[in-house]
């Protein structure tokens, strides 16, 4: 499967207690966290916050950073 150029990140989803990486193709999906897309996850170094690694790998593809 390859991994489309377009979707959409962020760290902090409204009413979430931790931060962590969450991902949704377009902005009419519902915020997911990372882990449950496993054609993107990446495991993390020990040392990176959660989903960094992830992350830096869709950035490099093109997905956007939504505040």
């Amino acid at each position: 499967m390859s991994i489309p150029s377009d979707g959409q990140m962020t760290w902090k989803v409204e009413g979430a207690i931790d931060a962590a990486l969450h991902l949704r193709h377009n902005s009419t999906e519902p915020w997911v966290p990372y882990e449950e897309f496993p054609q993107y996850f990446l495991p993390d170094p020990p040392e990176f916050s959660k989903g960094y690694a992830t992350f830096l790998a869709l950035l490099k593809r093109g997905w956007t950073m939504v505040y």
